[in-house]
């Protein structure tokens, strides 16, 4: 068995080079990413307690308990 060096030629330095260059400016001129989520603001508390909310799956699940 005979291991190969990889020999590194000036060839494949500047290869390199150029290759890191353009993937530099490439990302450079992308535009920026944002965030797509919506931001969730979180609800004031409730002043005299409680804070029970009848949402959409409240309501779903006293349909199912109907008899």
């Amino acid at each position: 068995m005979s291991s190969q060096n990889p020999k590194l030629s000036r060839r494949t330095l500047f290869a390199g080079a150029g290759t890191v260059g353009v993937v530099a400016a490439a990302t450079s001129l992308l535009p920026q990413v944002q965030d797509l989520a919506p931001q969730v603001l979180p609800k004031a508390k409730p002043e005299r307690g409680g804070g029970y909310e009848l949402s959409e799956h409240v309501k779903r699940y006293y349909k199912t308990t109907l008899v």
